[in-house]
């Protein structure tokens, strides 16, 4: 989770469902069809093109996993929504309710949607995503993981898609942003936090970034005050 301020990004698309939240007004979302929305929060679906202008304001921005059950569970809702659920969030009664929410990740007292419960994730999928989370390893690839699991590869990839709302691709390269971002928690350089998540240099962590977040690592990271790892 980031929370502050941000500058208007550029075209990019999440590799992992985002909930943007305006914590002193609103902010404007862009399509690459031209639309065009304001709004106070927004849950945002991986793969999703758009830009993001904070308009000046102070903005919270979470990442979830995919696989987490509360996504999983509300995975429906995007689906309904064609990727991006508009004002999914409850609206606090004041700035120091809604950062309690967010700081504590309470997901069920900011997104009270009415969601089924979800069959437990693939052993199969889970095994290649525990494998993309080790720390300090050579990021595995698809080929590999598929054979660990006695799976073709497009049918590995197939399950991995279907079980997470995201390719094996994408869900990889998340997995190495997020693994520089904890990386920062110990280290500031952004040079080592790139290699730590497993980039070749910072020059491809930076064009990973990029087209993340739709900005550049040094216009994020480097005001940081703080940068914990939970």
């Amino acid at each position: 989770m980031y929370q502050g301020e941000l500058p208007v990004t550029g075209w990019h698309s999440h590799c992992a469902p985002a909930l943007l939240v305006g914590l002193s007004g609103r902010f404007v979302l862009r399509y690459a069809d031209g639309r065009t929305e304001s709004c106070y929060s927004a849950w945002i679906d991986s793969g999703v093109a758009h830009e993001f202008d904070p308009c000046g304001e102070q903005v919270a921005t979470m990442y979830l996993e995919p696989d987490g059950g509360e996504t999983r569970r509300w995975r429906a809702h995007f689906a309904n929504h064609g990727g991006v659920v508009l004002e999914p969030c409850i609206r606090a009664q004041g700035r120091s309710t809604m950062d309690a929410y967010l700081r504590q990740f309470d997901l069920d007292a900011l997104l009270p949607f009415d969601c089924h419960d979800v069959a437990p994730l693939d052993a199969r999928v889970a095994y290649g995503v525990n494998a993309l989370r080790r720390p300090g390893m050579e990021m595995p690839r698809r080929g590999l993981l598929a054979q660990a699991t006695d799976l073709s590869e497009s049918r590995f990839n197939h399950l991995f898609r279907a079980e997470m709302g995201v390719s094996f691709r994408s869900y990889r390269v998340w997995s190495q942003v997020r693994g520089a971002l904890c990386a920062l928690a110990s280290d500031s350089r952004l040079t080592q936090a790139a290699l730590e998540g497993g980039f070749v240099d910072s020059s491809h962590f930076s064009h990973m970034f990029r087209k993340t977040f739709g900005l550049t690592p040094s216009s994020v990271l480097r005001p940081l005050r703080e940068v914990t790892l939970v």
